[in-house]
């Protein structure tokens, strides 16, 4: 019973995969049947499309073709009309060059006619001199000379005249024009004019302060006077130092260590050493901030900042109690309103006003003039020519350009304001007696005249008691001599002049 089961389950499995097997094989041939379908509508769309893809191009294609031809046909019509027009500039340039040619051979044959008529002029001229001469017996050169002497010794008369006539008719005008154009460029500038001391008096919280200043044995004195090279005068004045100098910037710098030193309270010599030195420090940015206010009023710019520091340094210059910086600034001012006036360089004028005393700044460490020293100074900047000569204009007596010699007149026009300067008209004209007194005592000098407010000696010798070489001998005594024996501002100039006149009375 068992083996039929088992053979009947054999051949129930047998009949199973056969039956799997050929529903397998029907379903395969099924799904080969549907992709041979599908391959062959997809390749009768392609061909469909294909078919419609060339035809498009087709279609595009012959447009293009035919827009080509237009396009052909279009610059053909412009190369032909071109093409036209050359021609007829071509005809046109020929036909120009035919009457060019027919003018110039009219022109060839007029300059042929005129050289013949000058030689037929020149022929003529020759055979009338010669009659001239020969009637006059006098030869051409002679004859020219004679008129020419003549005609120039008439000229000569009339122009004298001419010129006496309009000089005098002109001064009179001339002269209130003069003083109109001055007035007006002192009257837009007007500033208040305080002259400086050679003292600078530090207020004290006590009178105690005075001796913690002078310190044990006088050691703080001695320091700070070392230092700052200041002399320091302690009386009897309440609440009061007094300090000593030529040189404001030595005042400055002693007057604000003292004062630092008194706000701290501790004065010895270590702390004078730490407070001078930061006074320098603090002086220093005063100065660059004096400079860059004066070039900042003035509007003047392209100055480098060395030479603005330098500028500030006149804050604390002084010229017979006159503040330097102060002047610069004012002769700034007045040159620009003069140039404005009389139609001169506006701007050379200005930077050159405000810069023609920066010699001064530093004529205490240079040897030489502040003129030649600013002069220097300027040109080392890469300051224009013009510019630098305004350094040298206001101390000649007739400067090169309208520009020196407005500088030089505001330059008088600031020094000579009512107290500007502290120089007394008893010590002014003390100085120049004894200025010209001692020239005078040499011996050889006729007489000698003191000029530019002090500032120059003319010196006359007699030409017969001083040959040229004892001239320039002389000049240098005289120099020497002014030098240890007088004290002056600045730069003193001597001038020596010898000269002899012949003169001789037709009566």
């Amino acid at each position: 019973m068992e083996a039929i089961i088992f053979v009947f389950a054999i051949t129930s499995l047998l009949i199973g995969v056969a039956l799997g097997y050929l529903v397998r094989k029907q379903i395969g041939a099924n799904q080969i049947n549907s992709a041979e379908g599908k391959a062959e509508k997809i390749f009768v769309d392609a061909k469909t499309k294909e078919s419609e893809i060339l035809l498009h191009a087709r279609d595009k294609s012959l447009a293009v073709i035919d827009e080509a031809k237009k396009e052909a046909d279009s610059r053909r019509k412009e190369l032909q009309h071109a093409q036209q027009r050359l021609e007829r500039r071509e005809a046109l340039f020929d036909q120009k060059i035919l009457e060019l040619q027919e003018k110039n051979q009219k022109i060839q044959e007029k300059a042929t006619q005129i050289e013949q008529i000058k030689k037929d002029i020149h022929q003529i001229r020759e055979e009338q001199m010669a009659k001239l001469e020969k009637i006059a017996q006098l030869q051409k050169e002679e004859a020219r000379t004679i008129l020419l002497e003549n005609v120039e010794r008439e000229a000569r008369v009339d122009l004298i005249e001419r010129v006496k006539k309009v000089q005098f008719e002109g001064s009179e005008e001339i002269q209130a024009k003069a003083r109109s154009v001055i007035a007006d460029a002192m009257q837009k500038y007007a500033q208040s004019v305080v002259s400086e001391t050679t003292t600078t008096a530090v207020a004290l919280p006590s009178d105690d302060m005075k001796g913690r200043i002078i310190g044990k044995e006088g050691r703080n004195i001695r320091t700070i006077e070392n230092l700052t090279g200041v002399e320091i005068l302690i009386d009897d004045t309440p609440q009061a130092i007094t300090l000593s100098s030529f040189s404001l910037i030595r005042r400055q710098v002693a007057k604000i260590a003292i004062e630092k030193l008194m706000k701290d309270g501790r004065i010895h010599p270590g702390r004078v050493e730490e407070y001078v030195e930061e006074a320098k420090r603090e002086l220093a940015q005063d100065i660059k901030k004096a400079g860059e206010e004066a070039i900042f009023q003035l509007g003047v710019t392209g100055l480098d900042p060395k030479l603005i520091q330098i500028l500030g340094r006149l804050k604390y210059r002084t010229s017979f109690g006159q503040n330097a910086l102060l002047h610069s600034m004012e002769v700034g001012y007045l040159s620009t309103f003069l140039a404005e006036e009389l139609g001169a360089n506006v701007a050379v004028c200005k930077k050159g006003g405000l810069l023609h005393d920066i010699g001064k700044a530093v004529d205490h460490e240079i040897e030489g003039g502040h003129p030649k020293i600013g002069y220097d100074i300027m040109k080392k900047f890469n300051l224009p020519e013009e510019v630098a000569y305004m350094s040298i204009a206001h101390h000649e007596d007739s400067p090169k350009t309208l520009e020196g010699v407005i500088v030089k007149v505001a330059d008088a026009l600031s020094a000579s304001r009512p107290g500007a300067r502290r120089d007394t008209a008893e010590k002014y004209l003390q100085r120049i007696t004894e200025l010209e007194n001692l020239t005078t005592s040499f011996e050889g000098v006729e007489r000698a005249y003191a000029i530019q407010a002090g500032r120059e000696i003319r010196v006359f010798v007699t030409p017969e008691s001083v040959d040229d070489m004892g001239a320039y001998k002389l000049a240098k005594n005289i120099a020497k001599s002014i030098e240890e024996q007088l004290q002056y501002p600045g730069e003193l100039k001597v001038t020596l002049i010898r000269e002899k006149r012949i003169i001789e009375y037709a009566r």
